[in-house]
């Protein structure tokens, strides 16, 4: 990394990341911090199993983390339909297997409509919320008791966009806080079938879009001093 690169890293920068399979979002905060010495946050966390668009801001540009982080947001993946599981996604098996056969393309697409607006949603135990100071997460993997309050959020577009089941393919415009592994499990439930989130991709928050992203190792390479030989 050139000085001149370093000292505006430390001095504050936007930086947006296409987030990997797998990766936790920390996991990215870390790689850059280690590459450029600076300060970094993030402006919304993903899920070790979702990918796209993470906003990190380095030095004094941090300060603007919460206003990223309150801006809408765009989503599309896919929900499997007639299975559910205790995190709403792939962290954990299938269960509770249905039937979906009787269910038409138009049905599907009709399920939307009633999440459409202002709705009130029940976050998933298995979340990163705090319940006497620990991530609920931790405590519902552990077996306690986890209460969760509904909360209210915006779903601004919910399109159905490829039917190929047991899998839909879906786009979502909606509020900061909305989880869209309840969303899945909310939807498997207004069909009756049951429903969990196969995959799950960001691709906008506010004006920043995923298109405009940079891979996390290409950042790396781009940005880490070569040592002399």
């Amino acid at each position: 990394m050139q000085t001149e690169e370093k000292t505006k890293f430390q001095e504050g920068a936007v930086i947006l990341i296409n987030k990997p399979l797998t990766w936790t979002s920390f996991d990215v905060v870390r790689k850059i911090r280690n590459t450029t010495k600076a300060k970094v946050g993030h402006a919304g966390t993903l899920d070790p199993l979702a990918t796209g668009l993470l906003i990190c801001c380095t030095g004094k540009m941090t300060k603007k983390i919460n206003e990223y982080q309150a801006q809408e947001k765009e989503y599309t993946g896919t929900f499997t339909l007639g299975a559910t599981t205790p995190t709403y996604d792939l962290e954990s098996e299938p269960e509770n297997f249905q039937d979906t056969s009787h269910l038409t393309e138009d049905a599907i697409r009709a399920a939307t409509q009633p999440f459409l607006g202002e709705i009130m949603q029940l976050p998933p135990i298995h979340s990163a919320i705090k319940q006497n100071g620990k991530p609920i997460y931790h405590l519902a993997r552990q077996g306690v008791e986890v209460k969760v309050e509904p909360r209210k959020v915006t779903i601004k577009e919910f399109e159905i966009t490829k039917v190929e089941m047991p899998v839909v393919h879906f786009r979502v415009v909606c509020s900061t806080g909305t989880y869209i592994r309840s969303l899945a499990n909310d939807f498997g439930a207004a069909l009756g079938v049951g429903g969990y989130m196969s995959s799950l991709c960001r691709t906008r928050i506010g004006e920043f879009k995923l298109e405009d992203a940079t891979d996390i190792n290409d950042f790396i390479a781009a940005n880490t001093v070569k040592k002399e030989a």
